[in-house]
């Protein structure tokens, strides 16, 4: 039995004291990993409420963005419209000018039309009066030769 207390001795004197040392270290690692725990809850916990926060940005922006989008189709469909309207409005006034300035230049070449036959017919008359200019001239030359011949002689 001296062995078997010798044995018991030496437990008690080197390995009791490990033993307690290993079941302190592991008491603390237990209480680490317990925060370690508590912490990656605590993080599990934030991680969803950021989820959540994101889901409820997304859906609020999708809303938005609908929105927005709604907004850009009627302003498109009411200047889709406007532009319509001038449109037809600049093409009535053009097609109005344009029938104005047509009839202003057919006024304007009947105008010319008949400047042109006056001045033909001034042309026509200057004609005439240079041809009894000219038999005037040759009456008036017989003349003078015939008075020079009486009154001379």
């Amino acid at each position: 039995m001296d062995i078997k207390e010798a044995v018991r001795s030496v437990f008690k004197e080197y390995m009791l004291p490990e033993l307690e040392g290993i079941k302190q270290e592991q008491r603390e690692i237990k209480t680490a990993i317990e925060l370690i725990s508590r912490r990656l809850d605590d993080v599990n916990i934030h991680l969803a409420d950021q989820s959540r926060r994101i889901d409820e940005v997304r859906t609020e922006l999708s809303a938005r963005i609908d929105e927005t989008n709604k907004r850009i189709d009627e302003v498109r469909f009411e200047l889709s419209a406007r532009i319509e309207d001038v449109r037809n409005e600049l093409t009535a006034r053009i097609d109005e000018v344009k029938s104005d300035l047509t009839s202003r230049i057919d006024s304007t070449n009947h105008r010319i039309d008949q400047l042109t036959f006056q001045v033909g017919k001034v042309a026509q008359e200057l004609e005439r009066l240079k041809r009894e200019e000219k038999v005037m001239a040759d009456v008036l030359d017989r003349l003078r030769y015939l008075e020079k011949r009486v009154i001379g002689e």
